[in-house]
This record gives structure tokens, C-alpha cells and sequence, in this order.
């Protein structure tokens, strides 16, 4: 486990030289016609991660430099290859562009803290895969005065390495595998729009801030608002072993959405005859609204479980966000509200990143050209 933390007085890692450890490739590297590696050279594969995705961090920082500094180390290193350190750079400035419209939203980050464990290794000739797992904690700057404390997420990824001639190892590339929306330290990835599809079944939701009032009774319902938000808040990184996962066959965002919200009073429908009227889940299978972002949001109008919120800012606990994350009509991830400041900023934990408390403010920056959806439950 590697660990980093950083405040606004902390110098930001590497202009991608990243000059970190001297790796062997083998313990008798002259003699071995593969290269191997052992448990210093993963140890080096997770140093050098946590250095990229620190440095990544250190650009949302409040007072963060607009420029990178050179990442020192006490022995020779993994160098990066010209493309990577072209795309690193460019990421971090994209990151600045993220801090600038989560500022102009009235949030700002003063601390971080990023760790990195190296998950498994495996090398396949002349080159070296990692996959690696990220937790980072970022801590709220007290701007409204009524942010909660912190933020986090853990994120998954794959780092490869080539091995170079000199007996040391090159990081080639890094990409993420979660299937949720990028985490606020992954840069915004500005592709081409798509042609938007159908009228879908909610309206979009307007992200202005501050939103008109939309008072929710959180007591006397029929539902434990409390109750959903305790549940996703204790289940977010550690799931509940009761229910099975879906990460690896399309993500778990709106299986854990549902889980929480029966852990408030939803109840489950195992029969109807609308297409999207059921809503359950059972030992050996689970209907397609339980899993699935666009069947829940069917159901939900259905069975009028929600309702549209004109603004994501209306959200209160319990309400749920879900995103159009190339606005083609079809939504791509759901997540619940498990706190809300006092100053009207919900603050949304998920599942696909798995990701604790976070802003609705950092979603809007992280993502400038996607569509949001609010639902009052």
C-alpha cells in the first residue's frame, strides 16, 4: 500500500519524467531472456501510480499550481513514454478546467489523500501489465460552511510497461475500467456528440445552482430516507455480501440504488402488466428494473415511485441523480443523495466509481456536456 497525502502547500508530482526507482528486470537480467517481476519492481509499478494519480489530484487542489513540478526521488527510475506524457499533461490541465467550474459552483478541495495497491501483475514478453486499485479521499474546503467533511471514491485501473534496453521499465499506458462516471481526478474527455435519440421518459434536469425551493418531507412517509442514506453510506465501498455484484456485466450502480432504497420501504412488485411494472430481486435472478438505468427509470414513472425534479439541486436524501453521459438519450448511471448541506448542495454516493459523498457540483464540472436527470422518491 502506498500512501500520499497532500494539502496546498504540497509541491505536485511529476511533469511526467516521473523519475522513480530503478528497476531491474530480473534478478540475473543478462541471463534471463524474459523479463520477470518481482515484488520490488510491483512495489515501483504501485509508486509510480500513485505518483500519476497524485499528481492528478494535486490539480483540484485549492491553490494548486497551474503548472506541474518534477516528481524527485532518491534512486534512478520508470521513465514515461513521449505519448503518455503528452496525455498526462494534457489531463492535468483539463483538471484545472474542472477546479475552475467547481469553484464557480462554490467548491474547492484543501487537502488529498491517495493511496495505491498493486493488485496483480503479468508480463507478456517484453511488456509488464498492472492492475491497480486507487483510493482517494479529498477533503472539503469550508466555503458555505456546511459541506460535509470529506469526499472519496476507489477507482480501478491498468497501467502497462515495456521494458527498455537498459534493463528498467517504461510506463506505456494507463486507463481506467470502471464502468460509473469518471472520478473527479480523471480528466474530461471532450468527444464528439452523438445524434439524440427519442424523447426519453424524464425530463432533463437544469443544474443551475441555487435551485427554487423544493421542500421534501423527510418524516412521517412512508419511506425511511434515513434509512436509504445509512445503507448506501455503510455499503459503498464494501458490499453487502447478501446481494450479488455486477460490476463485470455492465456495473452495479443501479443494484446498489435499489438495495438502498428497499433498505428505506421500497417495497418489490413481482407482478403487473405494465412492460416495466416489476421491481425485484431474488436468489437466483433479479428483473431488468432492479439493474438496469433506463428499465428503473421506467418503472419508477410507472409505478410513480418518483417524480422529475426540475433542478439536481432540489434533491434532497434519498433522491436519486441519474446521467446521460453523451446526451444520445439513453442514460448511463444512477446514484442516491445521502446528504444534503444546509446551504441546498446534495452530496451523492454510488456504486461504478465507488464513490462516497459526492457533490453534485463536481459532477456538473467533471462532465460540461452531459445530461442530468433528478427524481424526488
Amino acid at each position: 500500500m502506498i500512501s500520499k497525502k497532500l494539502s496546498r502547500s504540497c509541491s505536485t508530482v511529476g511533469a511526467v519524467t516521473l523519475s522513480a526507482l530503478l528497476l531491474p528486470l530480473s534478478a540475473a537480467h543478462a541471463a534471463a531472456p524474459t523479463p520477470r517481476v518481482t515484488a520490488s519492481t510491483a512495489d515501483a509499478f504501485g509508486r509510480v501510480a500513485d505518483a500519476v494519480f497524485t499528481d492528478r489530484t494535486a490539480a483540484l487542489l485549492d491553490g494548486a499550481p497551474t503548472a506541474r513540478t518534477a516528481l524527485k526521488a532518491t534512486t534512478a527510475g520508470i521513465r514515461v513514454s513521449d505519448t503518455l506524457a503528452h496525455t498526462e499533461k494534457t489531463a492535468v490541465s483539463s483538471l484545472h478546467g474542472t477546479r475552475s467550474r467547481l469553484a464557480a459552483l462554490g467548491e474547492a478541495y484543501s487537502a488529498a489523500d491517495t493511496s495505491v495497491a498493486v493488485n496483480r501483475t503479468r508480463v507478456t514478453g517484453q511488456r509488464a501489465t498492472a492492475w491497480v486499485t486507487e483510493t482517494t479521499t479529498l477533503t472539503y474546503r469550508k466555503i458555505r460552511g456546511d459541506e460535509p467533511a470529506t469526499t472519496g471514491f476507489r477507482a480501478h485501473h491498468v497501467l502497462t510497461f515495456g521494458a527498455r534496453a537498459d534493463g528498467t521499465w517504461k510506463l506505456t499506458g494507463e486507463r481506467s475500467t470502471d464502468k460509473g462516471p469518471r472520478q473527479v481526478n480523471e480528466p474530461v474527455a471532450m468527444t464528439p456528440r452523438r445524434t439524440t435519440m427519442a424523447a426519453v421518459d424524464a425530463p432533463r434536469a437544469a443544474t443551475t445552482y441555487p435551485a427554487p425551493a423544493n421542500v421534501k418531507k423527510l418524516t412521517g412517509t412512508p419511506y425511511d430516507y434515513a434509512a436509504m442514506a445509512r445503507y448506501a453510506e455503510t455499503y459503498w465501498k464494501n458490499y453487502n455480501p447478501a446481494y450479488r455484484s455486477f460490476n463485470a456485466v455492465g456495473g452495479d450502480c443501479t443494484n446498489y440504488l435499489s438495495q438502498s432504497l428497499k433498505a428505506g420501504g421500497w417495497t418489490p412488485v413481482t407482478s403487473s402488466d405494465e412492460e416495466y411494472g416489476t421491481w425485484n430481486y431474488g436468489t437466483s435472478t433479479q428483473t431488468d428494473t432492479w439493474v438496469g438505468v433506463n428499465e428503473w427509470s421506467w418503472f419508477t414513472q410507472t409505478a410513480q415511485r418518483s417524480t422529475p425534479l426540475a433542478n439536481v439541486y432540489q434533491m434532497d436524501i434519498g433522491d436519486v441523480m441519474q446521467m446521460d453521459f453523451d446526451k444520445d438519450g439513453s442514460k448511463d448511471h444512477s446514484m442516491i443523495t445521502s446528504y444534503r448541506s444546509s446551504g441546498g448542495v446534495p452530496y451523492l454516493t454510488y456504486h461504478d466509481t465507488d464513490t462516497y459523498r459526492r457533490s453534485v457540483s463536481s459532477l456538473i464540472a467533471s462532465y460540461p456536456n452531459s445530461a442530468f436527470y433528478a427524481y424526488r422518491t
